[in-house]
């Protein structure tokens, strides 16, 4: 059996390893819960990161064997690997909403970008690897999330007449104003009733406990987007946009509202980046390559991914399962996966909220 000396080597190697998804180590992430003498020989480590680990369990194993390996520790390792995510700070003015530890919006400076496909897609992906979630379609004159999570024609339910309860779909629950309005009618509201609209469909849905609220943005840097932003307690914003360069312009502009109203930007999601025929394989860059990437390197955000153009993903929100949820197989599945989990990465190293540890102070008449 290991004595003491050899666990803490192991522990110090491991302590050493860098997560390539939140660029820590695990050391700096107090990641390394315990290490102790596996059963069957070998060591045996519970290690806890604070972004959702499903499906990562066998990847990081594999990685962390290697790298005691290259620190002269040639033995088995077996992992428990755990998620450990936290409330982050949200705007200096505003209070992160009870039950829902993060609020993550999902911004475009424009539309057309499949910033929707993007929002339903993340929100799906970190159900998929074990986080609690919920979406809210805050499009009003364009509501997709109905469409897309295949909850047309529904109506969310009020048990207790105050709040309503949002609809379930495919392991997450939504609220869009699609679910109570006609598909068909027009609204042609003003800016004021929108966002007052929108803080209702925010704080009087009871979502329950959630690690994540994926907020889908309207388009643009308007009036109502700049409203929300400094209404809603958002932890961190995702922008994003196409290659190309009329629509890097305006992404830029939503980073910059964003910036404005002290929100973090998390990163850059380039969306539609690379067309591969499915008849002949080839690729092409349709809209350009390499803008998200320049933009995220000018800004010093991080670049989330970079997702294909291909018209089973546009197919499949059609049909209402969209695509982590109609092919989690596929290579475009694993570009939305990926994107997801540098997405929860990178909202996992930024400011924890410490409102909690904080007394309330109240004061009395004597």
């Amino acid at each position: 059996m290991p004595d003491e000396s050899a666990l803490n080597a192991v522990r110090t190697a491991l302590g050493a390893y860098v997560d390539p998804y939140t660029g820590q180590s695990l050391a700096d992430a107090q990641a390394i819960r315990e290490v102790k003498p596996g059963t069957g020989g070998g060591y045996a480590a519970r290690i806890a990161l604070g972004f959702p680990v499903g499906g990562y369990q066998d990847e990081l194993r594999e990685a962390l064997t290697d790298h005691l390996a290259a620190a002269g520790i040639d033995a088995p390792l077996t992992l428990d690997l755990q998620a450990d995510i936290k409330a982050h700070a949200v705007q200096r003015n505003l209070k992160p909403l009870e039950q829902i530890k993060n609020v993550v919006a999902v911004a475009s400076g424009k539309g057309g970008v499949g910033k929707s496909t993007v929002a339903v897609n993340l929100a799906l992906a970190w159900a998929a690897q074990g986080a609690r979630v919920g979406i809210l379609d805050a499009d009003i004159y364009g509501p997709s999330q109905p469409l897309m999570l295949g909850l047309e024609g529904q109506r969310p339910s009020s048990p207790d007449g105050k709040h309503l309860k949002p609809l379930a779909s495919h392991g997450i629950g939504a609220m869009s104003i699609g679910f109570l309005v006609d598909a068909e009618q027009p609204m042609v509201w003003r800016g004021p009733m929108v966002t007052q609209a929108l803080t209702q469909l925010l704080r009087e849905t009871h979502w329950g406990e959630l690690d994540y609220l994926v907020v889908d943005m309207p388009p643009g840097t308007g009036d109502i987007q700049l409203t929300l932003a400094q209404q809603v307690p958002v932890a961190g914003a995702v922008i994003v946009t196409t290659p190309q360069d009329i629509a890097l312009a305006d992404a830029r502009k939503g980073l910059k509202m964003f910036e404005k109203v002290s929100v973090p930007v998390l990163g850059i999601v380039e969306n539609m980046s690379i067309y591969v025929c499915s008849n002949c394989g080839h690729a092409e860059h349709i809209f350009g390559a390499g803008g998200g990437a320049r933009m995220a390197e000018q800004y010093g955000v991080k670049l989330l991914g970079e997702l294909p153009l291909d018209a089973n993903i546009r197919e499949e929100a059609d049909n209402g399962r969209p695509t982590v949820v109609a092919a989690p197989d596929t290579p475009r599945a694993k570009a939305y996966f990926d994107m997801a989990r540098r997405t929860a990465a990178a909202l996992a190293i930024r400011s924890k909220d410490r409102s909690s540890v904080f007394p309330k102070i109240v004061i009395e008449q004597s």
